[in-house]
């Protein structure tokens, strides 16, 4: 087990990812089913992004993450089916996060101006 040091990814967040390496892997009747690799397996890790997942998932599965689930469909999909299909929008025409946030703004817009007309 080898703790590697915390790196940053784009997102600024720090991640740090451990490395687990078996000591032999020779021999072996599961190798071909394990891995590829040409040495021993090596794992990596990152035990913060597992724990994060488990509370996540568990908080999906409580009686009010089901109910939250299920009002998905009838509150976000089909604004977003409506602005696909009667806007015929299938993708942004600008480029960069600014841009496309400012896209993505005048269509929100354009949607609610037409909820509010209906």
């Amino acid at each position: 087990m080898v703790p590697l040091l915390p790196q940053a990814v784009r997102t600024g967040y720090k991640r740090t990812i451990t490395r687990y390496q078996a000591k032999n892997c020779e021999g072996c009747p599961l190798r071909s089913e394990c891995h590829q690799q040409k040495g021993n397996r090596i794992i990596e890790v990152n035990h913060n992004w597992n724990r994060l997942k488990q509370k996540a998932n568990k908080r999906l599965k409580t009686k009010r993450g089901i109910s939250k689930r299920k009002q998905r469909c009838f509150d976000t999909e089909p604004v977003f089916a409506n602005i696909k299909h009667n806007h015929h929008f299938k993708r942004f025409m600008l480029r960069g996060i600014d841009k496309v946030h400012i896209e993505m703004g005048l269509l929100a817009l354009v949607h609610n101006l037409r909820k509010k007309v209906a």
